[in-house]
């Protein structure tokens, strides 16, 4: 069955796959098992700065200080605790994405138009990881402050894995995990990454192929099908 021609995701996002990504999450999972096994107290620091060099490594480095910058505002605003500001703030910074000639600056970055979509998707999902942080920094007392640093907010928007197109996970969740201390045994954590390695690649398959096949775009572009289609088809 053939590709859905309309669906710019399609090659977007193996191109990119293919290219980069798979093998920086490859490499991530190889960091954080070798960070686990002789330095995982700091297990949370290997894994940031393994984060921002991919970032710098995809999105140059005016990229990266694009997502360092929303991470230093999101967090200087979530020092004063307003829900309501922290939401502004973030409405405000999606909204620099759409100003016409910071949408011209950053294209010159670029060599490739793939190349400047990319930093678009990365900084609106990075958005959203700040907002998070801000919020649940905003929620919780003051015995709880030591545990949303400004490093801890690093370490959360540059977790890889969740770096492009996500999946979303709120930091206390996230804090949860990176904090746990779990006993080392090498047949256990090698069967850890080689599973991680499995699921990656089950889930980037089973992706491509809804969008090869389900024509989303297509559908999207033209009335005329949906028209045609029954209630119940349609439901």
């Amino acid at each position: 069955m053939p590709q859905d021609p309309m669906d710019f995701e399609w090659s977007y996002w193996i191109e990119w796959g293919r290219e980069r990504i798979l093998w920086l999450l490859a490499g991530h999972l190889l960091v954080s098992q070798v960070s686990r096994l002789l330095v995982e107290k700091y297990k949370p620091w290997c894994l940031m700065v393994y984060g921002m060099a991919a970032c710098w490594l995809l999105l140059g480095v005016k990229g990266f200080a694009v997502i360092l910058l929303h991470a230093t505002i999101s967090f200087a605003v979530a020092q004063f605790q307003l829900s309501l500001l922290t939401w502004l703030c973030s409405l405000i910074l999606l909204s620099t994405l759409r100003i016409p000639a910071v949408e011209e600056a950053k294209r010159k970055w670029y060599d490739t138009e793939n190349e400047y979509y990319l930093l678009l998707f990365t900084v609106s999902v990075r958005c959203l990881f700040c907002t998070s942080f801000s919020l649940e920094y905003c929620w919780h007392g003051p015995a709880q402050k030591s545990s949303y640093s400004f490093l801890w907010m690093l370490a959360y928007v540059f977790y890889y894995p969740m770096f492009h197109n996500g999946p979303l996970m709120n930091f206390d969740e996230f804090s949860k995990q990176m904090r746990r201390q779990e006993s080392f045994s090498l047949k256990t954590n090698l069967s850890i990454l080689i599973v991680g390695i499995i699921r990656i690649f089950f889930w980037w398959c089973l992706a491509e192929l809804m969008i090869h096949l389900m024509y989303i775009h297509a559908l999207y572009s033209s009335a005329l099908p949906l028209e045609a289609a029954s209630y119940w088809a349609l439901g």
